[in-house]
Formats: C-alpha cells, sequence, structure tokens
C-alpha cells in the first residue's frame, strides 16, 4: 500500500499542470501556442528518466535510488512553485518529469520484493496507485487552484512528497547492492537487444503502445466534444469524467491475480475485446452519454487489466533486469500516448467525434490481432 501511495503521488506530479495551463500562461504572460511547453518538458524529462535513470535500479541500491529520487523531486517541485521566470519553471518542470520516474522502480522493487505466486497481484496494487494518481490528479489540481492559485498545488505536493519520503525511509527493506558485472553503459545498451532479443517482451510492448495509443485518443480528444454545443460543459465538469475511470484501479488487481494463476493471455485477449466493444458505446457520445459512462468503464477496465498483466508477464522474463525491463516497456507507453495524443485532435478536426472512435477503434482491433496472432507463444519459454 505504501508503494501503490507513492507511485501515485510521483505521477500526480506529472498531470496537475494540465488544468492549470491557463492560470500559469498568465502568470507568465506565456503565449497560448507555448504553453503547451509545460506538459511537453515534462514528458521530455520523464523519457529522458526512463531510458537513463530507471535501468540504474539493476546497478544500485533500489532503497537509495528511490530515497534520492524522492528528495529531488521535493526540491523540483518547490522551485516550480517559487519559480519567477519561464526559464526556472520550464527547467523545473522537466527535473520533476525526469524524477517521476521513480515510479516505474517502486514497481520493478515491488515485484522483486514479492513472491513469484504474488508477484502479479503486487504490480497490481502499485499499479492501482498510479491509475488513481493519474485520475485524481485534474480534480485535485483544479480545487486547489481554485482556493489559492496553482502555486499552491505544487507546495502542497511538494510537502506531501516529503512525508511520503519519511514514510519510505523507514519501510523500504534494506537489501545489497545488485551484484552484476555490467556497467551504466553496458546495462543502458543492453535493454533495446533485451526487447528485440525475446519476442515475448516485444509482443507486450507492441500492445502497451496500441493500447495507451487508444487510451491518449479518448482522453485527449474528450475535452472538444464536451466543450462545445450542445455540452457546453467547464473544465470542471469535464474533469469529473475522469473520476469515471476509478474503476481500472478494481481492474488493476484483478488481472494480476490471474496473471498469477497462468491466465495472462486470455486475461489480455478477453480485455483487448472488451476495449473494442467500448468504441461502439464511446461513438454514441452525440446521442446517448451514459452509453459513453458505460464505453469508458469498458474502456479503463481494459486498458489497465492488459497493463498489468504485460508487467507480470515481463518480469518473469529476465528476473535479473526489472528494472531495464520496466524502463524499456514504458517507452512504448510513451510512444503510443504520443501518437494517440497528437492523432485524435487532427482526427477530431477533420472527421469529428465518429472519426476519432474510429481511430480508437483502429488502434484496438490491431492489439487485438497482435494478441491473436502471437498468441501461442508460450510466456515461460526464455530468449527467442
Amino acid at each position: 500500500m505504501t508503494f501503490a501511495a507513492a507511485a501515485g503521488l510521483s505521477v500526480a506530479n506529472t498531470y496537475y499542470a494540465q488544468p492549470l495551463l491557463d492560470a500559469i500562461a498568465q502568470d507568465f504572460g506565456i503565449a497560448p501556442a507555448t504553453v503547451g511547453l509545460v506538459v511537453t518538458l515534462t514528458q521530455i524529462g520523464y523519457g529522458l528518466g526512463l531510458i537513463f535513470i530507471v535501468p540504474l535500479g539493476d546497478l544500485v541500491d533500489r532503497r537509495k535510488l528511490i530515497l534520492g529520487q524522492g528528495i529531488l523531486s521535493v526540491i523540483a517541485l518547490v522551485s516550480i512553485a517559487m519559480a519567477r521566470s519561464e526559464a526556472i519553471l520550464f527547467a523545473s518542470l522537466a527535473a520533476m518529469g525526469l524524477m517521476a520516474v521513480v515510479i516505474q522502480i517502486l514497481i520493478a522493487f515491488a515485484a522483486t520484493l514479492a513472491s513469484p505466486q504474488e508477484r502479479g497481484r503486487t504490480v497490481g496494487l502499485v499499479t492501482s496507485g498510479i491509475v488513481i494518481g493519474i485520475l485524481g490528479a485534474r480534480s485535485i489540481a483544479g480545487l486547489l487552484a481554485d482556493l489559492g492559485g496553482w502555486r499552491m498545488v505544487y507546495l502542497i505536493s511538494a510537502v506531501l512528497t516529503l512525508v511520503m519520503v519519511g514514510l519510505l525511509l523507514r519501510v523500504l527493506p534494506r537489501q545489497s547492492s545488485p551484484t552484476g558485472t555490467d556497467n551504466y553503459l553496458a546495462v543502458l545498451r543492453s535493454t533495446p537487444t533485451l526487447f528485440l532479443h525475446d519476442r515475448i517482451l516485444l509482443v507486450r510492448g507492441v500492445l502497451a503502445l496500441l493500447i495507451f495509443a487508444a487510451f491518449s485518443t479518448f482522453w485527449t480528444a474528450l475535452v472538444l466534444p464536451l466543450s462545445a454545443a450542445p455540452f457546453s460543459y467547464s473544465h470542471t465538469q469535464i474533469g469529473l469524467f475522469s473520476l469515471v475511470g476509478l474503476t481500472g484501479a478494481i481492474a488493476a488487481t484483478g488481472a494480476g491475480r490471474l496473471a498469477d494463476r497462468g491466465l495472462g493471455q486470455w486475461t489480455t485477449g478477453l480485455s483487448l475485446i472488451f476495449l473494442l466493444v467500448s468504441w461502439a458505446l464511446i461513438a454514441l457520445l452525440p446521442v446517448s452519454l451514459p452509453a459513453l459512462l458505460v464505453g469508458v468503464i469498458l474502456l479503463d477496465l481494459a486498458v489497465q487489466a492488459v497493463h498489468v498483466t504485460n508487467q507480470s508477464i515481463i518480469f518473469e522474463r529476465h528476473p535479473e533486469a526489472r528494472s531495464r525491463l520496466v524502463g524499456g516497456y514504458m517507452v512504448f507507453y510513451s510512444l503510443g500516448s504520443g501518437v494517440g495524443a497528437i492523432t485524435s485532435t487532427m482526427v477530431f478536426a477533420h472527421s469529428g467525434w465518429l472519426g476519432v472512435s474510429a481511430l480508437g477503434a483502429t488502434f484496438s482491433l490491431f492489439a487485438l490481432l497482435v494478441w491473436f496472432g502471437t498468441r501461442r507463444l508460450s510466456t515461460s519459454e526464455r530468449g527467442r
């Protein structure tokens, strides 16, 4: 539970800015075309962290690495809250994103501590915290900003992060550093090699890319029809839709338990069918809001179930390289999220909500076809 809370708090830091862009732009006099850097730089920092920091978990004491990242996150959050220039703001946001990859080190650490029979359930529990952090960040940021301004959001998060560092200092078990002989550069080079030489890892990475492309397609474009007539919802009202997705947190632990029982392949297939079906309901948005809500529940259940199952399977492949595995896997995740975000707004401009729904269904169909074509690959075999 502590790992889940720490991961949720860390991932929330990277999502607070989304509902605060207008306020930040006004405070610094940033042009609307430029304020997107607030989000972009955070994601760039996060991507660099996946590549250069997460693999360190296979070389150094994970306890020290997690605590060090936590302290640096506090400094970055305070720097954001106190920033008086765009340069300081942007640099601090990039640093915060860089440190937020502690999430992936927490997942790898939790998987290492868990017994093989409980690994899927454990990964699912930590992932539940991440889902709650992602979906709750928008609503919490909006509420705190209304009470005391956007800077208060980051100050309060800095305090909570410092408290969490203290708690982790007490509960994280002390372990000896990994005994591998590889150096840092060798570890970095080995990450893509692992995925290229192990078909199970590559398939799970491709599935992650496709499901998060579908996920990002929906959540990026949703604000466009809901903020326009006939709905004309406020940003606060639109943010409440994310709370419907909390059902995905319930799916996370359930999917992990099924993976522990050796049912990961079929859990993946069934979830991908649900994902494809969800778009038929989501496409009814102009006609039926209740249908949309049911579609959101199905979409989030499916995505989180596949996500947890993916991680449960890849952690079994190479136990000595779990940090590298999760870092490499999350690169696929980030690529998919970026592709979905970019293409969804372009498609909406040309084809409206039906076009967005068709795009999301296409990503989902490709994911189902990838699973179907590779379903006979045994997840218990090593190497190629």
